[in-house]
C-alpha cells in the first residue's frame, strides 16, 4: 500500500465513488440492501482478482454505501463491509487466470449470503437460511454477470493493462 501513486490513489477513489454512486442510485438502490439483494455495483468485486489494490476502494465504497442503509444501520455499516473485506481476501488469494475467473461469483456468494444473511436474521428476525439463498443467489446473479463482462472487457488490451 506504501508504493501508490497519485494515479493509484486517484483511481481507488473514482472506483470506490462509482461503488457508492452505483449503489444508491434512484431506482437501484432498492435492490441495493435487504433480503432480497441485487447489488449492482457488487459487478466490482471482480477488480481485486485482476488486482489487489482495488480492494481498499470496494472495502470503502461498501462502507460508505452502508450508512444509506435504512432498516440496518450500524450493522450494515460493520457486518456488510465485514462481508465485502472477507470476500475481497478471499479473491486475492486466487490466481489471476481467465479460467479461475468464474470462482469470484462463487466467493462472493457464499460470504454475502452467509455473513449478510445472518445480519438479517439477527436484526430483522428473518428466516437465516432463507436469506442465505436469496442473498447469496442475487449476489451469484449480479457478479456472474460481471464475470462475463469482464471476461470480454480483459481481452481488450487497453483495458487489460487499465485495469492491471
Amino acid at each position: 500500500m506504501s508504493n501508490l501513486k497519485t494515479r493509484d490513489i486517484t483511481q481507488l477513489a473514482l472506483i470506490a465513488a462509482l461503488y457508492v454512486a452505483i449503489t444508491i442510485a434512484p431506482g437501484i438502490s432498492a435492490f441495493s440492501y435487504g433480503a432480497v439483494q441485487f447489488r449492482v455495483s457488487e459487478i466490482l468485486m471482480l477488480l481485486p482478482f485482476f488486482n489487489h489494490k482495488y480492494s481498499w476502494s470496494l472495502i470503502i465504497g461498501c462502507l460508505i454505501s452502508n450508512i444509506f442503509s435504512a432498516q440496518l444501520g450500524m450493522y450494515d455499516i460493520v457486518l456488510g463491509t465485514l462481508a465485502t473485506a472477507v470476500a475481497c481476501l478471499i479473491i486475492t488469494r486466487i490466481p489471476a487466470k481467465n479460467s479461475l475467473l468464474w470462482t469470484v461469483p462463487v466467493v462472493c456468494a457464499v460470504v454475502n449470503g452467509i455473513i449478510v444473511g445472518a445480519e438479517l436474521h439477527f436484526v430483522l428476525k428473518l428466516p437465516f437460511w432463507l436469506n442465505l439463498v436469496t442473498v447469496g443467489f442475487g449476489e451469484l446473479v449480479v457478479v456472474a454477470i460481471g464475470a462475463v463482462i469482464f471476461y470480454f472487457l480483459m481481452k481488450n488490451q487497453n483495458f487489460s493493462k487499465l485495469i492491471r
